[in-house]
């Protein structure tokens, strides 16, 4: 119990401070250090896999180029028709970007610095996406994206007028009022979303290893390691649907938005 005790299952989940950066009083966190390397990677690996395009892919080229032609074709076309090509690379962009800060999550990244480097460094790595601030930013950035293109295709009178469906005058105040939350509940919602399955799938993974090690039988250790590789799997699982989930959603919102007769 003092082991289980002396550690919490919280712990490789919650945000860190690394260091304070030079000359500010603003901390900079494990999960902004993973938000950095997401992007870096993404910089890195998709102009790579884009470069190396051929008739026939293969490898990593396969791997973008399906995710890229399933988004654009069974995601994004049928909700913004003639639109699609308009928004698809902010819809890529965001799908990947969740993906890389999930998947990075998975990675015990001080661990290995600690193998290659003999420095111990705790809280090196962290699920970004498990952080409220974080998925709330791409939540924000995805509100402002739902309503500047709609206002963008129909103007600012437009947007307003088709804001709300076509109902009798003495309900329009009320409808206007339910419509505004509605539109605030919808971002608020896709954060919560993606920011409690990240987390809840990461606490539940560090108690089974908290288990691990305080079972004294090596056949409820071995059970519990067999449990936390299952459940390893399903966040990677997760880590893919999630980011489907957010960028789904969101074209969703802009179709709506750019299509009021919908």
């Amino acid at each position: 119990m003092y082991i289980l005790a002396s550690k919490s299952p919280l712990d490789h989940v919650v945000q860190h401070s690394l260091f304070i950066i030079p000359g500010t009083t603003v901390e900079f966190s494990n999960h902004m250090l993973m938000v950095l390397v997401a992007a870096i990677l993404m910089l890195v690996i998709l102009p790579l896999a884009a470069r190396r395009w051929s008739m026939v892919p293969c490898g990593l080229s396969n791997f973008f180029e399906a995710i890229c032609v399933f988004i654009r074709e069974e995601v994004a076309r049928p909700v913004l028709g003639d639109n699609t090509d308009r928004f698809i690379k902010f819809l890529w962009t965001t799908f990947f970007f969740i993906l890389f800060c999930n998947l990075l999550g998975m990675i015990p990244t001080d661990g290995i610095f600690y193998l290659i480097s003999g420095c111990r460094l705790e809280h090196l790595g962290g699920a970004a996406t498990a952080n409220i601030w974080v998925t709330g930013a791409l939540a924000v950035i995805a509100f402002m994206m739902i309503h500047i293109s709609g206002i963008r295709r129909q103007g600012a009178w437009g947007y307003i007028r088709n804001f709300i469906p076509h109902v009798p005058w003495p309900l329009m105040p009320v409808m206007y009022v339910l419509e505004i939350i509605g539109s605030l509940v919808k971002p608020f919602a896709l954060a919560i979303r993606l920011f409690a399955n990240m987390l809840a799938g990461h606490t539940v993974l560090g108690a089974l290893l908290g288990l691990a090690f305080m079972a004294r039988s090596y056949t409820i250790g071995g059970v519990t390691i067999l449990g936390c590789v299952a459940i390893s799997l399903l966040e990677l699982f997760v880590a893919f649907l999630q980011a489907y989930i957010f960028t789904y959603l969101t074209t969703m919102f802009i179709g709506a938005a750019v299509h009021p007769e919908h």
